[in-house]
């Protein structure tokens, strides 16, 4: 594994965490040039799943992009880098646990929404604010009583 400080590619173990339920390994590496930690994650190579936006076009299922989009709404918050991780990690798996290979991106957000409202309010309403495309004043105060 490459070292992402310094490049080097000899890293050593440092702990394991297996999660069944989302098939994926966490590993805690050490790098042995610089040492330095980070965390790495395996997870089996499945089918790509195919996002249906709302002007209908279509694309690959981007974790990416769906994590810039919770770091954005997270900024300022509690919420770590580990919590969006295992956020995107439950989405991921809750989605390939259903039958569709075609996803609407509204059901995406909306179970990103649903753990996010769990974790941070904040970071939540930012996340609702630019999902759901608010506008008015009174769209944000109508998503703010639903939670208060």
């Amino acid at each position: 594994m490459i070292c992402p400080f310094c490049s080097f590619d000899q890293s050593k173990v440092m702990e394991t965490r297996d999660s069944q339920e989302l098939a994926i390994t966490r590993r805690r590496r050490e790098c042995l040039e610089c040492e330095k930690r980070y965390t790495t994650y395996e997870r089996i190579e499945t089918e790509p799943l195919i996002v249906k936006k709302k002007d209908g076009k279509r694309e690959q299922f981007d974790r990416n992009k769906v994590k810039n989009g919770v770091l954005k709404a997270s900024e300022r918050t509690k919420v770590s880098h580990d919590q969006i991780d295992e956020i995107i990690n439950k989405v991921e798996q809750q989605l390939r646990n259903g039958d569709a290979v075609e996803i609407e991106s509204g059901e995406i957000g909306n179970l990103i929404a649903d753990h996010l409202k769990v974790i941070d309010k904040v970071a939540y309403i930012r996340f609702a604010s630019v999902f759901k495309r608010f506008v008015e004043v009174e769209e944000f105060q109508k998503e703010l009583k639903k939670i208060l």
